[in-house]
């Protein structure tokens, strides 16, 4: 298996699971419901914030791998839209779902030189540092969300 398929094979068992901990998004926010995922605990992101933080970064990724620039602020990046109704909750796990199935073959399709080019600039490292980072950051953010998770239905059990 070439470089790009494994960092591929890796960004899609974050999202949908067959990864070394067993443990990815998908799974862990299919029961989360949308009063669930905007409850704030301890001063913490929410699970809301934090999914769609992982996903900014990886809808950049997807700009940059077909041919547009990089647009994103870190600024922006938990911005999430307004959540009202668990169809919109639903809306933006299918956006982040289907984004994350859109990059596997784009990462897959990198040639082995491209990995080790600049990523749009100098200044943000090479192709496989940046996909490797968006893999890593989405494990980092993936163990708050499951924190955070048990932490919510144990308070919503005790109410």
């Amino acid at each position: 298996m070439n470089t790009s398929t494994q960092l591929a094979k890796h960004f899609r068992d974050i999202h949908f699971g067959g990864n070394w901990s067993w443990s990815n998004l998908k799974d862990n926010l299919s029961d989360v419901s949308w009063q669930q995922a905007l409850t704030k605990v301890y001063g913490l992101n929410s699970i809301c914030a934090l999914s769609y933080h992982v996903h900014y970064y990886v809808a950049a990724l997807i700009d940059v791998l077909e041919g547009r620039p990089l647009t994103a602020k870190d600024q922006y990046s938990f911005a999430h839209p307004p959540i009202n109704s668990q169809e919109d909750w639903d809306l933006l796990l299918q956006t982040i779902w289907a984004d994350a199935e859109k990059v596997v073959p784009l990462i897959e399709q990198l040639p082995e030189a491209q990995l080790w080019a600049d990523f749009t600039e100098e200044k943000y490292g090479n192709y496989f540092r940046n996909l490797l980072g968006i893999i890593e950051h989405t494990h980092y953010h993936l163990g708050q969300i499951a924190i955070i998770k048990k932490i919510v239905v144990q308070m919503d059990g005790n109410t």
